[in-house]
């Protein structure tokens, strides 16, 4: 394997271009690992909602586990599992809020029903039972009608801004192909490394 990219996007785009026409499910599919402030870490699987040079991003209840995790200690980590190519993607670096206008944008591209959801599901937290949610769910249905929907103050999104990625190929004999683009800082250059595997 060899890079068709020295930008990490650039590679990144065609890799995940690549895994929408071989994956069956969920191409966009990452598992995102955060810790808490006393370093007890948490892995979940989200789904990538966007990214460009700034970053990657993802949404999600503020007050659900990982929002918890993310206001103590705003640092995550990412990892794509394209089964089907082979191949994988690892993302480490910072965490920075999504600007109120990207979270507005992406909240009204929702299907409603998932919109009401947001509303309606108090993440992460326990649940008495099915019948307890589907009320609140008819309940902020009720109180939306057929009018707009706004955004609640408790749902957002996230970008991790990377400072280390990783791409995995597989290969034959375990002998698998591996590049990582590291920086300091958003104003420093990417350097290029191949690891041993």
């Amino acid at each position: 394997m060899e890079l068709n990219s020295e930008n990490p996007f650039d590679q990144f785009k065609t890799w995940l271009d690549e895994a929408g026409e071989s994956e069956p499910n969920d191409p966009n599919a990452m598992a995102l690992a955060t810790a808490d402030a006393n370093g007890q870490p948490s892995l979940r699987m989200v789904l990538l909602k966007g990214f460009d040079e700034r970053g990657f991003v993802f949404y999600t209840n503020l007050e659900s586990h990982k929002g918890r995790d993310l206001a103590e200690n705003p640092q995550a980590a990412l990892l794509f599992h394209w089964k089907s190519s082979r191949r994988q993607v690892r993302v480490e670096g910072p965490v920075v809020p999504v600007s109120a206008e990207e979270a507005d944008a992406y909240f009204h591209s929702r299907p409603r029903g998932s919109q009401i959801g947001a509303w309606a599901s108090e993440q992460s937290r326990p649940l008495e039972s099915k019948y307890a949610l589907e009320k609140r769910v008819a309940k902020y249905a009720a109180k939306f009608g057929i009018g707009t929907i706004p955004r609640p103050d408790h749902w957002s999104g996230f970008r991790i801004v990377p400072n280390h990625i990783e791409f995995w190929q597989d290969g034959k004999f375990r002998l698998h192909d591996r590049f990582t683009f590291t920086r300091q800082s958003v104003e420093d250059d990417w350097v290029i490394d191949r690891l041993y595997p």
